[in-house]
């Protein structure tokens, strides 16, 4: 019995070896033909990391592009009246210390701002004779910032850079219509009066934000609360919460549950933009990557039925001497898989480099290396040889007389 189990043993191990000996034989007797198949499935198998990894990487960007943009939650008062108080048509500026950081990094973004519309004189920076530039009605921003950048929520280009910064006094920063309409420069006050009390402040910056906010001027929220009031309250907070639009809408119901008296809602065009532009690319570069891969895999399959052609009399042979066709359709079987295999380590490495350098030359900045990517790659390629391989299968179905008689 120990006997017979043994050389049940060694005859697995010599037909084992036997197979390996036989697959790399195939490998090297056709090494031409081969060297065009593993040189397809490389290609293919470049081409689909490099687009995979684009793909991916294109969810990454559009997700730090899109915060470039500014607030995409809002939260207001809800159902407001206009003809109820100014105090009604607030919220506690406390929600903004009251925020819960979304997971994951960056952190989100928020401000706290009040609005108020006060008549101001606009005066130069000459000290007991300044002279006045302007006067009219503006609107002051009062803003408490919480987060890393506050370019995240307004995005602005700053008008006077390098111009130092103004100390030991009450600055303001002016948009460039309020600032052009004021005749405004950096150092000159506003100067304005509520209730019999004379208020001032220094500008200290000139912006340029791009929309309604260029009529404004900012200042400390405390400042405006002060003109209009009303302490410790705000007219909205704004927030740049980062991640996909599907963890942004997340956020936004876990604050609806927070604070079920405000109205917090989402900037739709901006989550439901990225969503259509990913959609949108998603779906081009998955088109894409399988039409590479059909056009990889009927290539191999031409080589292979060359192969297939070359191959009858070898598998002929092997079935006169008792081959199996089981074990014949093993021998292509692990060929293929090891072309496959090969050919998708190959390529995907040289893919994801590719994409490094396309993300670079499209986009102006490299796209970052993915090694999910770099796994799904490889399976591909691997299903791709292994489908490409059918035409082998014909080769099983020989008969060991035809070919010898050169029938086949």
């Amino acid at each position: 019995m120990h006997e017979g189990t043994r050389a049940m043993s060694d005859r697995v191990i010599t037909n084992r070896t036997m197979f390996w000996r036989i697959v790399r034989r195939l490998i090297t007797a056709h090494r031409g033909r081969l060297f065009v198949i593993l040189l397809a499935l490389s290609a293919g198998a470049a081409v689909t990391a490099a687009l995979l990894n684009l793909q991916v990487d294109a969810k990454r960007r559009l997700t730090t592009e899109f915060r470039a943009f500014g607030a995409n939650v809002i939260i207001a008062p809800r159902n407001v009246d206009p003809a109820s108080s100014s105090l009604a048509a607030t919220i506690p500026d406390s929600v903004l210390e009251a925020l819960p950081p979304q997971n994951g990094k960056p952190p989100v973004s928020a401000a706290a701002l009040l609005y108020a519309t006060v008549d101001v004189n606009a005066l130069s920076d000459e000290g007991s004779n300044a002279t006045r530039l302007g006067s009219g009605r503006v609107v002051f921003a009062g803003f408490r910032f919480v987060g890393d950048d506050l370019a995240q929520l307004l995005p602005r280009t700053v008008l006077n850079p390098n111009q130092g910064v103004v100390l030991d006094t009450d600055t303001c920063a002016a948009g460039e219509k309020a600032a052009s309409r004021l005749h405004l420069h950096f150092g000159a006050s506003l100067e304005w009066t509520v209730n019999g009390e004379t208020w001032n402040c220094v500008v200290s910056e000139l912006q340029s934000l791009g929309g309604a906010e260029d009529n404004q001027v900012f200042l400390g929220i405390e400042s405006v609360q002060r003109i209009t009031g009303l302490s410790r309250r705000a007219t909205l907070i704004e927030l740049n919460a980062p991640g996909t639009p599907r963890q942004v809408d997340d956020y936004v119901a876990a604050l609806q549950k927070q604070f079920p008296d405000l109205d917090v809602h989402p900037v739709r065009q901006f989550t439901q933009a990225q969503a259509k532009i990913y959609s949108r690319i998603s779906g081009l570069l998955n088109f894409t990557v399988a039409l590479v891969l059909i056009l990889t895999g009927l290539c191999v399959m031409a080589a292979m039925t060359n192969v297939a052609m070359e191959r009858r009399n070898d598998v002929g042979l092997m079935k006169a001497i008792g081959g199996a066709k089981r074990r014949v359709l093993r021998l292509f079987l692990a060929e293929a898989t090891l072309l496959g295999l090969a050919g998708g380590i190959i390529g995907a490495a040289a893919g994801i480099a590719l994409s490094i350098f396309l993300g670079k030359a499209v986009f102006g900045l490299a796209a970052r290396p993915r090694l999910i990517v770099y796994p799904i790659s490889v399976a591909l390629t691997l299903i791709v040889a292994i489908l490409s391989a059918f035409p082998l299968r014909r080769l099983a179905s020989i008969r060991p007389a035809s070919v010898f008689r050169g029938e086949a």
